[in-house]
């Protein structure tokens, strides 16, 4: 799929979405909810790997417990992709209204010393509303590795949400080169880095929620090739529609780690965040299912 390029404004939202986003949101909560049972209920999609990846991660859990996690996995997800479509047309005051900033300061800060500072994510809550709001209250520029998605229709409509308030997108396999090419630019780069390393032997297996885990180092490694600060941007839902995102210190600037610390370190976070809000991780992708044996490096 060729990706188009974020230079100049940011695009357009399609025509499909700016009219569903004028849909109030308890509209779309209902429409959403009633997909998410369709597809939980009736077509039960992906229902065995959600309940066995939690199961597998919270062993001492009754198999009534796995199911009211699961079912609220689903819920919620469905009231993410709610709030992805309703937010396109939402003001940045509207937003900044739901989301609650904890400890900005800290990015900002090291942001203040001319340095690149990485701000490093997972798959929790609604991490389409984290970039949104970085983009608009870092007041520094926002770089944002992703990986396109394949469906035409959809890549052009998270293209042009993500960079609804000036967010520079940058392909993940493009991600270190430009960070290379721009790296006197005093910005944020953002990614999502709790990702299964499929396609990549930089990989550091690690106890995750009890189970040995392969984890990508891309994160790792920008940050032991340029020194740069890190921090890891925590996302909790507090109510439906709301939410708080927390800086915690990942890293320090000129940090000297040794190979994996970084890593270490933001598993244990991420494990953190999890366990806290179960039902508000991605557990529907086949994260396990990579054996040390065949793809350790």
């Amino acid at each position: 799929m060729n990706v188009p390029s974020d230079d100049g404004a940011p695009p357009s939202l399609p025509l499909w979405l700016r009219l569903a986003s004028r849909l109030p949101l308890a509209v779309l909560y209902v429409v959403t909810g009633a997909l998410v049972f369709v597809v939980h209920r009736v077509l039960r999609l992906r229902l065995d790997v959600v309940q066995g990846n939690i199961a597998g991660c919270f062993p001492d859990a009754d198999a009534a417990w796995v199911r009211r996690i699961a079912a609220r996995h689903y819920r919620q997800f469905g009231e993410m992709f709610a709030e992805v479509i309703g937010g396109a047309a939402l003001s940045q005051q509207e937003l900044a209204q739901r989301v609650t900033v904890r400890n900005l300061e800290l990015p900002q800060g090291l942001l203040a010393q001319g340095r690149p500072v990485l701000l490093v994510a997972a798959h929790q809550a609604n991490w389409e509303w984290v970039l949104q709001v970085l983009a608009m209250q870092l007041g520094h520029p926002l770089d944002v590795g992703y990986k396109p998605i394949r469906s035409p229709w959809a890549e052009r409509a998270m293209y042009a949400l993500r960079r609804r308030f000036g967010a520079h997108l940058v392909p993940a396999k493009d991600l270190l080169p430009d960070l290379l090419r721009r790296r006197h630019i005093v910005r944020g780069i953002a990614m999502l880095a709790d990702q299964e390393p499929t396609t990549s032997d930089h990989q550091l297996w690690l106890d995750f929620l009890g189970r040995e885990t392969a984890f990508y180092m891309g994160a790792e490694q920008m940050a032991r090739a340029m020194r740069y600060p890190a921090v890891f941007v925590a996302m909790r839902r507090r109510a439906r529609g709301r939410y708080e995102i927390e800086f915690m210190p990942l890293a320090a600037p000129s940090e000297n780690l040794e190979t994996g610390e970084f890593t270490r370190r933001y598993a244990r976070l991420v494990e953190a965040e999890i366990r806290a809000a179960p039902a508000d991780w991605t557990w529907g992708h086949r994260r396990w299912k990579l054996r040390r044996g065949l793809y350790a490096g």
